[in-house]
Order: C-alpha cells, then sequence, then structure tokens
C-alpha cells in the first residue's frame, strides 16, 4: 500500500464512494479530499429543472474540483497519501448527458482550459451497483433535493459510468459490484476490499463478494 499515494473512488450517485473514501482514508491514515455538492447553489434547481440548469451546475462543479486538485500538482510533496471521491478525468461524463449543442461546446472549451496538471491516481475503485439499488440508496440518505432524482437518469448514468471504465486506461481502475458489499458496517467487507488492493497484479481487476 506505501506505493498507492493517490486513491480514487468513484461511481454515480448513491453507490457509496463518500463512504467508502472515508473508511479507506481512515484505515490508511490518508488525507481525505472530497466533493462538496452542498455548496454548488445549482444544484437543487437542477435536479428540479435539469435543461435549463445544467450548464451552470456542471461548471460550477468544474471549477470546484479543478480548484481542489490544484494541490496535487506537487503530490510529491504531500507526506500522507490522499484518498479522493471524485475523479476529475470524468467530469465530462455528465456534461454528455445533461448538455448538448453549443452548450457542450462551451463546457468541453473551459474544461479543456482548466484541466490542472494533477497527477493521474495510483489506483481508481470504481463501485458499481444496479439502478434499482443506487435509487433505494439514494432515498435512504434522506437529502431532499435528491428525491426528484429518477430512476431513468440512475440508469443513463450507471450505463454512462461502465462506458467511460471500459475504455478508460489512464491509471490501474479496481472494479467492485458493491451490491452486497458494507463497507461501513461491516469491517470484514473493508477487510476483504484491502487484501484485494494489495494483492493485485493487473490494471484492471474485479472485485465482489464473493471474492
Amino acid at each position: 500500500m506505501d506505493k498507492l499515494k493517490y486513491i480514487v473512488v468513484e461511481g454515480p450517485i448513491g453507490v457509496g464512494k463518500t463512504s467508502l473514501a472515508r473508511k479507506l482514508a481512515d484505515r490508511l491514515g490518508s488525507t481525505l479530499l472530497l466533493e462538496q455538492p452542498m455548496e454548488n447553489p445549482f444544484l437543487e434547481r437542477f435536479y428540479e429543472d435539469m435543461a435549463r440548469f445544467a450548464l451552470p451546475t456542471q461548471l460550477f462543479f468544474l471549477f470546484q474540483r479543478a480548484k481542489q486538485l490544484e494541490p496535487l500538482a506537487q503530490l510529491d510533496l504531500f507526506r500522507q497519501a490522499i484518498v479522493a471521491d471524485f475523479l476529475l478525468d470524468k467530469d465530462p461524463l455528465f456534461a454528455r448527458i445533461t448538455l448538448s449543442g453549443d452548450e457542450l461546446a462551451l463546457y468541453d472549451r473551459i474544461f479543456e482550459t482548466l484541466k490542472p496538471q494533477a497527477p493521474q491516481p495510483d489506483l481508481v475503485i470504481y463501485l458499481q451497483a444496479q439502478p434499482d439499488t443506487l435509487i433505494e440508496r439514494v432515498r435512504r440518505r434522506g437529502v431532499a433535493f435528491e428525491r426528484q432524482v429518477s430512476e431513468e437518469y440512475l440508469a443513463v448514468l450507471a450505463e454512462t459510468y461502465t462506458r467511460f471504465f471500459y475504455h478508460y486506461t489512464a491509471a490501474p481502475v479496481l472494479i467492485v459490484n458493491s451490491e452486497n458489499m458494507n463497507f461501513v458496517d461491516r469491517a470484514a467487507d473493508l477487510d476483504l476490499l484491502m487484501h484485494k488492493i494489495t494483492t493485485m497484479r493487473s490494471r484492471r481487476e474485479f472485485f465482489n463478494s464473493g471474492g
């Protein structure tokens, strides 16, 4: 694990990436770098009217994430490892779903201009779950404006994530089926995942509750 200075946990809304990132950072004694969705003033309005508020919502997140990642350009100066719950390379994934035409072209130009020279992760943990599982987890966590998220949107999002990581080669990827895993309440599940991370031998491997 000493070689893993920068770990990213990724996956669609409701899959549990932030919870796992917290657990990993605690287990590894790492610095935690988290998205801050509650700081986005457009997010609630986005879920009410996606077509109208997609662009400002997306641009706010892009500026926010780029600023968070700026210090990682000097990652060698960090004494502790870093665990994050977002990968900037996947930011355009949401733009492709919610934007089109001139708005998408504008977003793409800003993304390429703004993208910081941060290092690629040493490992990306990509969490997967079925849309009905995602919607159940979103409802359970009780964020008021997320109640408007539809299962159809989550299904499109999950499929888009799958396509993205199918082609992603910039860093090693551990693809985790999280359907039957509970990394927050079951220490044994986290232990199994940690063992899988330490025994990875290729740049793309799979992990589920059956080992």
